[in-house]
């Protein structure tokens, strides 16, 4: 269906009540269901003016040709689409000149004329033009002018009628209203008409020596005459007068066009073909072209979208991915297989969230237990141990894991005892864990950690850091420092700091390290086997990607649906 020409075009100089410029243009719906569009020269169209009893309403009559009536139901449309097709049918030439005053003329509401000849429009029953006519109608303000006189010629009459003597404002007030007093007296003083004389306002002029051109324009523009710009515009500012915009329909025959309207299928249905009704029935045009209603899908989070380019990016460095699906794990795999004491403050309720129920694992390895318990008590492998009671209960804790680390201890251990033996491998894992920390700008309860290791013969830290600063350059970072530091499963062990170009600043981006001889041993590892580690957040370089200050604005429920829907794929350059 072709869209409407909103043309509104006023004119310029001298304007009647009615008669500014109208303009039109012609549509017609073609075989197809395609809109073709015409532009035909502009018309002047002019209508009488509208009755003196017109009620001013806010909204612009603009509106009246916007569409049909929602509450008209099936029947009275029909009603109305036969008024229209039975009038045309008189003769090939026979047309609506104009929608309203054929409506008025035939006593059926504009609105549902419109809707009538808008249906009759998509199956090319009819043909229209557009016809748009400007005027202005008197508002109430404008008719008390028209029968009493404009304000200031109120006040001039009460004046003229008490003579030189003058009249105080309250006396005025009394007499003639103090919304008339307040407007006319202002106009009045403007025009020399009145002048003041102490408390008193006393006339300059007689009412036969001026004219209330106020009440003459407005009674020019009831009788359909002509009015001066410059006037228009001061009645318009007096609210005296408003604009208003009507808009209807020229109306001629289509080339569908048939006496009766015929309801057209929009579905061949099983009955159509089981009867060989379809061979009668006269079928709906479908419009191939017309683009269908846009499907809402499911859209991937910030920190997926990051996540799935990490992915990406250490599959190609050769990375098997670990599964990470279990959230829960048991503090023997979490804590005790690290080389982490039992009595570490990490270890704490204050920092860790801890299950209670069920409280226990139900099994562990039990010969690997039996190591690690060694190792605690009694140390190996050059070390000395921690030399404190090594406690089951305390190891059969169940909790949700602080680190994917937990998961590397239980690859590595398989791996160390697969069949066939150990083979060099590389693993990563990104995925949620939790700590029982204070929520702020920076800091969650539960976040994401992306962490990578590789398990081979004799590595050392240069390949810890030659593997770091590749990963890190595939995400764009190429400045780099590393500092020493202290991990309780990590020999040496080193803090990564990457420098951040808009906050023109060094930001800690992660840990790495060794993984120490106390932790790969009672798994079962060769001597000459070492494992270089590294593991940082997944919301840091997210928030940096996408310009985000408050991690909570990222990851929880405060996040806006808006940004999961807006925030473009992550993708990272490669710096060489």
């Amino acid at each position: 269906m072709g869209k409407k020409n909103k043309g509104n075009k006023k004119g310029k100089g001298e304007a009647a009540l009615v008669g500014l410029n109208a303009t039109a243009k012609f549509a017609v719906l073609d075989v197809a269901g395609l809109t073709q569009t015409i532009a035909t020269p502009v018309v002047s169209t002019s209508v009488q003016p509208a009755p003196a009893s017109t009620k001013v309403k806010k909204t612009k009559e603009s509106n009246i040709a916007a569409g049909s009536s929602n509450n008209a139901n099936s029947a009275q449309s029909a009603d109305v689409e036969n008024a229209v097709l039975k009038y045309l049918s008189t003769s090939e030439a026979t047309t609506i000149d104009d929608t309203f005053t054929w409506s008025t003329s035939q006593n059926i509401e504009h609105l549902q004329v419109v809707g009538a000849i808008k249906s009759l429009l998509v199956e090319a029953y009819v043909c229209t033009k557009d016809i748009t006519n400007s005027f202005y109608n008197i508002t109430a303000e404008g008719d008390m002018i028209i029968s009493n006189g404009s304000q200031e010629m109120q006040v001039l009459k009460a004046l003229c009628e008490v003579g030189d003597e003058g009249v105080t404002i309250p006396d005025l007030q009394s007499k003639i209203g103090k919304d008339v007093t307040k407007i006319g007296m202002g106009n009045c003083m403007k025009s020399k008409w009145i002048k003041k004389d102490g408390a008193k306002l006393v006339p300059i002029v007689k009412v036969d020596d001026v004219k209330d051109e106020a009440q003459i324009a407005l009674m020019a523009l009831k009788e359909g005459g002509k009015v001066d710009d410059k006037v228009l515009n001061t009645l318009k500012r007096r609210k005296s007068i408003v604009p208003v915009t009507r808009k209807s329909y020229s109306v001629t025959r289509g080339p569908g066009y048939s006496e009766t309207r015929v309801k057209k299928a929009a579905d061949l249905t099983k009955e159509m073909l089981e009867s060989g009704k379809w061979k009668e029935t006269v079928f709906k045009s479908y419009n191939f072209k017309t683009l269908g209603e846009k499907v809402g899908g499911g859209y991937l989070h910030p920190l997926l979208k990051v996540r799935a380019e990490f992915r990406q990016i250490l599959m190609e460095m050769g990375f098997n991915e670990m599964p990470t699906n279990k959230w829960v794990e048991s503090s023997f795999w979490n804590f005790d297989t690290l080389f982490q004491p039992q009595s570490h403050p990490a270890r704490d309720a204050h920092d860790t969230f801890f299950i209670k129920e069920p409280a226990e694992t139900v099994s562990i390895p039990e010969d690997y237990y039996l190591r690690v318990k060694e190792m605690h008590e009694k140390g190996g492998s050059g070390s000395i141990g921690y030399r404190y009671d090594f406690k089951r209960e305390e190891a059969m804790k169940n909790l949700l894991r602080t680190h994917t680390t937990a998961v590397s201890s239980q690859m590595l251990y398989k791996l160390a005892n697969q069949k066939g033996g150990f083979t060099p491998q590389r693993y990563f894992s990104i995925d949620r864990v939790f700590r029982n920390e204070s929520m702020d700008a920076t800091h969650l309860c539960e976040f994401h950690q992306v962490e990578g290791l590789v398990a081979d013969y004799n590595l050392s830290l240069g390949d810890l850091i030659g593997t770091i600063e590749t990963f890190f350059k595939k995400i764009g970072i190429t400045k780099m420092r590393f500092k020493p530091a202290f991990n309780p499963y990590t020999e040496p062990s080193m803090e990564i700091f990457g420098y951040h170009p808009d906050l023109k600043s060094w930001t800690e981006l992660g840990n790495s390290g060794m993984f120490r001889p106390e932790m790969l041993a009672p798994m079962g590892l060769p001597k000459d086997v070492r494992v270089i580690a590294w593991g940082l957040s997944l919301e840091r370089p997210t928030m940096i990607k996408y310009r985000i200050k408050n991690i909570r604005d990222l990851f929880g429920h405060k996040v806006e649906m808006a940004r999961t829907r807006t925030a473009p794929i992550a993708r990272y350059e490669t710096v060489v």
